[in-house]
């Protein structure tokens, strides 16, 4: 099996477990337990995302989102390449507003009264009622309806509120000279068949950016999909400091 193929299996696994992981997704269910003053489960895996993301990148976007999965399915309707630009700048209003409140909620309670993973959900499961499947729903129509519309992975170019982490913990790599996960590229073997652009679930124009000697997009989710589409072996993996 393929890495490609490999990747969009877990990520179709991870989309079809959606309706039991939602909860640990959540940017509300983070905010009710802060009131109580208790570490949940979404707050556990954000800080996860960020620390991995040090060393990693957005890996998690290419290989365990079930957002990215639900976004990559609707490729199928729509492979547009959407308009780069301020728009992608909306997430981290996002994010920033988003933890602004996060932080806000545990202060008001004023200590961390307990650790509960599970916090929210029942038996760890997500969906339990009514309620929760209309939550679900509504989730899944605000990521899918931006990438039938937008063009591939719409959400995660704008609105997504766990990109920016990932983003940060790269940019904190650089700050550090700490080694980490990158698509490197022997710059002057490229002779710009543009396939690398063609495959690339984020849109990114790789092929100007290996001519520009940098593969360095906050938008790159560690993929692959450049490296394994490159019939010249120009680009692939690497562990290395990079400042």
């Amino acid at each position: 099996m393929t890495r490609q193929r490999f990747r969009k299996l877990i990520l179709i696994v991870s989309l079809l477990f959606f309706p039991i992981t939602l909860y640990y997704f959540s940017p509300a269910l983070i905010i009710n337990s802060g009131f109580e003053g208790i570490i949940n489960g979404s707050f556990i895996i954000f800080v996860a995302m960020f620390i991995v993301s040090v060393f990693f990148g957005r890996l998690f976007c290419a290989y365990l989102c079930p957002g990215g999965g639900l976004q990559e399915c609707a490729f199928l309707v729509s492979d547009k390449i959407p308009k780069q630009g301020l728009k992608n700048y909306i997430k981290y209003v996002i994010w920033f507003i988003w933890i602004a409140i996060v932080i806000f909620s545990y202060i008001y309670k004023g200590k961390i009264i307990k650790v509960d993973f599970f916090y929210g959900t029942e038996h760890g499961i997500s969906m339990i009622d009514i309620q929760s499947y209309i939550i679900y729903y509504i989730i899944v129509l605000l990521m899918l309806l931006p990438a039938l519309i937008g063009g591939k992975r719409t959400f995660c170019h704008y609105f997504c509120w766990m990109a920016p982490f990932m983003v940060i913990g790269t940019k904190l790599r650089k700050l550090l000279h700490l080694p980490g996960l990158y698509v490197s590229a022997k710059y002057n073997e490229c002779v710009s068949c543009k396939k690398c652009n063609n495959v690339c679930p984020m849109c990114i124009n790789v092929e100007k950016a290996v001519k520009d000697g940098s593969i360095d997009s906050p938008e790159c989710i560690q993929c692959g999909a450049c490296v394994d589409s490159c019939p010249k072996k120009v680009l692939k993996y690497s562990m290395r400091r990079r400042g």
